[in-house]
């Protein structure tokens, strides 16, 4: 799945999965990451999602990274909020009060480029990526983030009956991206109503991955 494939994705408006308000589970369970005032939430591959304001409104600081530039202007547009943008390396990195996102291709960031990460929030990342790329991503996002706690949103279908993305991911996959990092539990089992994207029957997880401790 090459980067064309999302930035003509975003040119197209063809963004059905982006919601119009923030994720009713990220609403409901944030607190089980016992996360301080001013904590420092990571959104992978973020678009231009409300889920970033909610966060910024519940006194959080948002760190996110995107490949389309499209999609963070449009964030800050409809934030009502002028960024300070600057080229960063291989990225360009749009910076406000509270909120800072990296555009560009998020394999290429380094735990330099992106700061400190209190906790992450996976909603469309792991699921927006073909199956290879899920393993490099995971790895990825442990190193870049110290293993920083996540909850993790995912859905489980019958792939032959459905193209992704969004892909299905069942628990063996998960266990064996993240088990060796994290203490792995399932908070949330639903059916997604109407099925995924109207078409199949689907099941949507919530996890919460807790870094091992010695």
């Amino acid at each position: 799945m090459e980067a064309n494939f999302w930035h003509q994705i975003w040119a197209d408006g063809h963004i059905a999965f982006h919601g119009s308000q923030a994720h009713s589970l990220l609403v409901e369970h944030l607190e089980k990451l016992q996360l301080a005032h001013n904590s420092r939430v990571f959104l992978p591959l973020c678009g231009k999602t409300r889920d970033i304001a909610w966060l910024l409104s519940q006194g959080y600081q948002v760190v996110g990274a995107e490949l389309s530039e499209f999609a963070i202007i449009e964030l800050f547009e409809e934030l009502d909020i002028t960024p300070h943008i600057v080229h960063a390396g291989e990225f360009k990195r749009y910076h406000a009060s509270n909120i800072d996102i990296l555009v560009g291709n998020i394999f290429a960031i380094t735990p330099e480029d992106i700061g400190q990460v209190d906790a992450i929030y996976d909603r469309a990342a792991l699921v927006a990526l073909p199956a290879d790329m899920r393993v490099l991503y995971s790895a990825h996002l442990v190193a870049l983030s110290k293993g920083a706690a996540q909850l993790l949103i995912t859905f489980e279908y019958c792939q032959q009956q459905l193209d992704g993305p969004p892909f299905s991911i069942a628990q063996p996959e998960i266990l064996a991206h993240y088990a060796a990092s994290y203490d792995i539990k399932r908070i949330v089992n639903r059916d997604v109503e109407g099925g995924l994207k109207g078409k199949v029957n689907a099941i949507e997880t919530l996890w919460l991955l807790q870094k091992i401790r010695p």
